[in-house]
């Protein structure tokens, strides 16, 4: 009762709300590859010139609070995309959380049902754009601000800068573009940070450039130590970063193609015969967002209360929990945030084994439960899955029509690649972490995903060209 009531009442406030919420228009036409290309470009742009433009009025902070959420969030400190995407992501996930758990109940095989969960995500994301702009500008600069009307200003850059990468996202997604905007600027950022790893000119405190592209080229001139080429301190880029990154992203697109095919035929077109794909990677990268969210949080809520009641790391109760090095704040030294955070880089490891394989086992733990969390709540489950097929009008030869023998039969699948992908995640966001890819662990897993659902959505836009309805098929699967 309580369930369908909340859903009642989004219907209405949707309803009341929907006409004063300022939207991007879907193109009243087919938009060709090419302007969506353009558009995504554009949009591209608009993000990395505000990735580009301090906030007004800003101080540097101590330490970056959000430093183990940025790739994730697709932000950088200091800048007008401070929050990045970070506020669009908690929305959709709170929003499809709280579907999955049927807490809210919609029919998406009605556009008008889905038309109005999307504008309730909407407005649900305002709301945290207010929230988490007010939050973190008091939180990490509110300090350094002296004067109330500074603090404002740097609210109101916040808001409006998460809005406008709201309404980029919009844009995309609506057509005009291609995908999404959430990834493309996820995509677009860990690439940067994996050219800005190759070919950075800049000098590194080894004396070298950061780039190791150019610092070979440096080395091999000058003949230096190749000894610190395959590996460099103070985790800078190294041939052994390169070889660890080039190899990641080959296993990655190795394991994505990997899957379980199940025969099924249309009950509705006869003849029609295809498979209905169970990926080893059936969960996606969702687990290993949540887990890296999870400990972004945990970490910036540590620093915080360890920069106001333990600076010294005297307090025995706050020491359990979290210890951080004086003299560089976002370091952790000690209690449960240590182990897990990765220690990044070979040299950094090396002076403590244990936390590295912590991390590991951690990543792999917390990444299984969360894959299992989401394969419930995120309509994934084998009953879920059971009731699509039937709900798309298709079913597996040799079983009766009904949900009983399709959910038994895939139940024999969906929990073991559940398990098994979500181990594999783990394992490799880990250990890329701690021997220090390019981009980060989890940056290196969301980009290759992201990649090869581009190459997909590519795919089907040259299909819809030569072959329309086999690409309006290919759509709506």
């Amino acid at each position: 009762m309580a369930e369908g009531t909340l859903t009642s009442m989004i219907r209405k406030m949707v309803f009341k709300a929907e006409p004063y919420l300022p939207q991007v228009p879907k193109p009243k036409k087919k938009i060709s590859l090419q302007t969506k290309l353009l558009w995504c470009g554009v949009a591209l742009l608009i993000y990395m010139v505000m990735g580009q433009t301090p906030l007004f009025g800003a101080t540097a902070p101590e330490f970056d609070f959000l430093a183990f959420a940025r790739v994730i969030f697709a932000s950088q400190q200091g800048t007008l995309i401070e929050l990045g995407i970070g506020p669009i992501v908690t929305a959709g996930l709170l929003m499809q959380l709280l579907r999955g758990s049927d807490i809210l109940k919609f029919d998406f095989k009605k556009p008008e049902e889905r038309g109005i969960f999307q504008t309730a995500t909407k407005m649900v994301t305002y709301i945290v754009i207010v929230a988490e702009s007010i939050v973190y500008a008091v939180a990490v600069y509110g300090g350094a601000t002296t004067e109330p009307f500074v603090l404002y200003v740097i609210i109101g850059q916040l808001m409006a800068a998460s809005i406008i990468i709201m309404f980029l996202d919009e844009l995309i997604q609506k057509g005009w573009g291609l995908g999404s905007g959430i990834s493309l600027f996820i995509m677009a950022g860990v690439a940067q940070q994996i050219l800005w790893s190759l070919f950075s000119p800049l000098p590194a405190g080894d004396g070298g450039m950061i780039g190791i592209i150019p610092y070979t080229i440096e080395s091999l001139i000058g003949s230096g130590d190749l000894g610190n080429v395959l590996f460099r301190s103070n985790q800078l880029p190294s041939i052994f970063g390169l070889c660890l990154t080039a190899g990641i992203i080959l296993i990655l697109v190795f394991t994505q193609g990997m899957k379980i095919e199940i025969p099924i035929v249309s009950t509705k077109y006869r003849g029609f015969q295809a498979v209905y794909p169970i990926k080893l990677m059936y969960v996606s990268n969702i687990p290993v967002i949540l887990a890296s969210a999870l400990t972004a949080n945990a970490v910036f809520v540590f620093q915080m209360i360890w920069s106001n009641f333990n600076p010294r790391n005297n307090n025995f109760f706050v020491n359990f929990i979290a210890q951080f090095d004086p003299t560089s704040p976002s370091t952790p030294i000690g209690g449960i945030i240590y182990y897990v955070t990765p220690p990044r880089g070979l040299d950094v490891a090396a002076l403590d084994p244990m936390r590295g394989v912590g991390y590991v086992l951690f990543m792999i733990g917390i990444v299984v439960v969360f894959g299992k969390l989401w394969v419930e709540l995120g309509g994934l489950s084998p009953k879920s899955a059971a009731q699509n097929l039937l709900d798309a009008d298709v079913q597996i030869p040799g079983f009766r029509r009904s949900n009983k023998p399709v959910e038994a039969l895939l139940n024999k699948y969906i929990p073991s690649v559940t398990i098994i992908g979500s181990c594999i995640l783990g394992l490799l966001a880990g250990v890329s972490d701690v021997l220090g890819v390019f981009g980060s662990g989890i940056g290196i897993l969301l980009m290759v995903d992201i990649m090869i659902n581009y190459y997909t959505q590519l795919v089907r836009e040259q299909v819809e060209v030569v072959m329309p309805r086999l690409g309006a098929i290919l759509g709506r699967k």
